[in-house]
């Protein structure tokens, strides 16, 4: 019998509280923003409505986070508008980063968003960009109009009143820019104080040399050919962006804007061209393109320039030898971090930089920090280059030897994730996509671990993983549903209560059996609301049958601190009686570090009527303990044992031994046992001859779940 579906709960209290939190959360930043920012240049605001617009801003960063697929350039705008509002003092950029950057990454609303910190980059990158571009468009907007009143001062002069000369020689003395009148081959014929100290020459030394003898020798044809443009009357006014040289042969960056003079009867006689150092903006720019492409702890190139560096290597690689990617992450790295302290981590990261570096120092290589704890090594392979378990012994050797940090010596052991000699064509976000996923695989081994890119591995983990990532969509179309299977007394047959499971249909691949569900929801996050919906749907539905329901929960439930909360409020809205339900705990989440949670989980529970069972029970003394410590009415045997008994029947005394004495001990504290995975007549047989209670499995099949 199939349990029927009901609709989807719509929890609207909790989806409140929830958007509360992250208002306030956003606020919050907002506040600490428009405080930071304040602190560094004027602001013509009442500072209400400078934490009002900055939230405005905060909402856009939250939307570019989280848009798909992904796109930073809404964050360019937020850049431009910071300056447009005047904050662009001389550390408004840097504070902004700062405040922004770290309160993405800690937001709890983000943390399920994926690649967070890549995308939180990309996000600053572009903000810094727009930034910068919003910065420049201003100084060039004033440096225009400044342009405009010379040109007119200057054209004024040419023709009319000794008025407009003052006038003139007053603009031309005084301004920060430098001015040059030239005839139409590019001499000097007046040039004032300003563009000799952007040049470093007197007026006087100016005065024997022409324009093109202090443009740089590339920039010279550009410049004649805009003289000419004037001449002939294609255009009014030209700007470009040049290089000069100075008297010591200095490059000077420089933004040109150039004229025609004519005379009284409107024919051209002069040039006139205002040179504006942009030296100084240039190399702003230049440290602010290297912060945005570049590691702020460890000084390394970041996920942006890495992958930028990738595209290009990739097309240009050697077909001989190719290139090898080395995924690595820091195993243990939350331990450090939370035992010791953040300056000790981040010491140690800036370590294992230096390290990276030093051991691929003698290579054809870029290290970079891909985020958090993960690095990444792009080796361009030549006759010498050292084979790939060459280098991972040495990078091992290299991060074992400790650093000390106050007194304590912390080393850094990392798994690897190895794409050696990829295809040439393929797409820089592909080729991180597999090291990533060859890493993973590798950590799934344990710590210190490595792995070697596999295709055939690698399609099935893909396949894997767009599994899982398909399976919110299902729910939400009624793929997934829920079903019931008997749970059955040994002795007579009879059906004793019903075990509500997940199932999902797949269009493609069939039923997923509900440990499937179980494995799939845990690997994107969505086990919890999953969890409640099964439980609600499932009391729901037997509501008005008088046979007890069991619901199995997962580590991560059993662990929940809002679990109790949760069942019972099940249980108050479906009317379920508590007695009638049976909740599976984990043995293994009673035993882990946080075993604690789940052992109030299950004490509360039980006092509340609500009979529980320990899942997953096998024959250690951890396991013993629990049923002798916690108030618990039922052992469920793990498959595992199960198995183990199945392979071993008539073969081994010890085992039939030890299973028969736990199902005595069982008993003897007042406990029922149930079996799962009965699967034959055999282990039925087996199993009744050995006094257990309960069981589950294909064997009864046949068995109506409701009797």
């Amino acid at each position: 019998m199939t349990v029927p579906l009901p609709d989807r709960p719509l929890h609207s209290a909790e989806t409140k509280s929830s958007a509360e939190s992250v208002r306030r959360a956003r606020a919050k930043l907002a506040r600490k923003w428009a405080y930071l920012v304040s602190t560094t240049t004027y602001i013509p605001m009442a500072q209400q409505d400078i934490e009002r617009t900055l939230l405005e801003l905060v909402d856009v960063l939250f939307e570019v986070v989280g848009s798909e697929p992904f796109s930073a350039d809404d964050a360019s705008a937020v850049g431009a508008r910071l300056v447009a509002l005047n904050f662009a003092g001389r550390t408004s950029l840097r504070r902004t980063v700062e405040v922004v950057g770290k309160s993405l990454l800690g937001m709890a609303d983000l943390l399920p968003v994926e690649r967070l910190p890549e995308r939180v980059i990309g996000l600053l990158g572009a903000l810094t960009s727009g930034y910068v571009e919003a910065v420049r468009l201003s100084l060039f907007e004033q440096q225009e109009n400044l342009n405009r009143a010379l040109i007119k001062a200057a054209q004024d002069a040419q023709r009319d009143t000794e008025a407009s000369e003052a006038r003139f020689d007053e603009v031309f003395t005084s301004s920060s820019s430098g001015i040059a009148i030239t005839d139409p081959d590019g001499k000097f014929v007046r040039t004032n104080a300003a563009l000799g100290e952007i040049l470093d020459y007197t007026v006087a030394e100016l005065g024997t040399l022409t324009l093109f003898d202090v443009i740089a020798p590339e920039d010279v044809p550009f410049v004649r050919n805009a003289f000419r443009d004037l001449h002939d009357g294609k255009v009014q006014r030209l700007r470009q962006r040049r290089s000069m040289l100075g008297k010591d042969g200095e490059t000077v960056q420089a933004q040109l804007t150039i004229s025609l003079l004519r005379d009284n009867d409107g024919n051209p006689n002069h040039y006139v061209t205002i040179v504006g150092d942009d030296t100084e903006l240039t190399l702003l720019q230049g440290q602010l393109s290297h912060q945005s492409l570049h590691d702020v702890l460890t000084g390394l190139p970041n996920r942006q320039f890495f992958t930028t560096r990738l595209e290009r290597v990739l097309r240009h690689a050697d077909e001989t030898f190719g290139v090898t990617m080395y995924h690595l992450d820091l195993d243990a790295f939350s331990v450090i971090a939370n035992g010791l302290g953040g300056h000790v981590a981040e010491a140690l990261l800036k370590n294992v930089a230096e390290r990276l570096l030093s051991i691929f120092a003698g290579e054809s290589a870029m290290v970079a920090r891909l985020g958090g704890d993960e690095f990444g090594v792009l080796v361009q392979n030549e006759v010498g280059t050292p084979d790939v378990v060459s280098t991972i012994e040495r990078i091992n050797e290299a991060l074992a030897e400790p650093l000390y940090v106050d007194g304590n010596g912390v080393a850094a052991s990392v798994s690897i994730g190895v794409v050696h000699r990829p295809p040439s064509d393929i797409e820089p976000s592909e080729l991180l996509r597999v090291a990533d996923m060859t890493l993973r695989r590798a950590k799934r081994n344990g710590l210190r671990q490595w792995g070697l890119y596999d295709p055939e591995r690698n399609e099935l983990d893909r396949s894997r993983f767009s599994l899982a990532a398909t399976m919110p969509g299902a729910w939400e179309s009624g793929e997934v549903g829920v079903l019931s299977r008997p749970l059955i007394r040994l002795d007579d047959g009879r059906t004793v209560a019903v075990e509500a499971l997940l199932r999902w249909q797949h269009p493609e691949l069939g039923l997923l059996p509900h440990e499937r569900c179980l494995e799939l929801a845990e690997q994107i996050g969505l086990i919890m609301p999953l969890g409640t919906w099964l439980l609600r749907s499932a009391c729901g539905s037997m509501a008005d049958h008088e046979v007890p329901l069991g619901v199995a929960l997962t580590p991560n439930q059993a662990t929940d601190p809002d679990l109790v909360g949760e069942i019972l409020q099940v249980l108050d809205d479906t009317g379920l009686d508590p007695g009638r339900l049976q909740l599976g705990f984990p043995v293994r989440a009673l035993l882990a570090d946080c075993g604690e949670e789940a052992s109030d989980n299950l004490g509360v529970l039980a006092e509340a009527g609500i009979g529980v069972v320990l899942d997953g029970f096998g024959t250690a003394a951890a396991d013993l303990a629990c049923m002798e410590d916690l108030p618990v009415s039922a052992i469920r045997i793990a498959r595992s044992v199960v198995e183990l008994q199945a392979r071993r029947a008539g073969t081994s005394s010890m085992v039939d031994r030890t299973l028969t004495e736990l199902v005595g001990l069982a008993h003897a504290a007042g406990v029922t046992v149930v079996v799962d995975g009965i699967d034959t007549v055999d282990q039925l047989a087996w199993w009744r001859v050995a006094g257990a209670d309960l069981g589950l499995g294909r064997v009864f099949a046949s068995v109506p779940v409701l009797s």
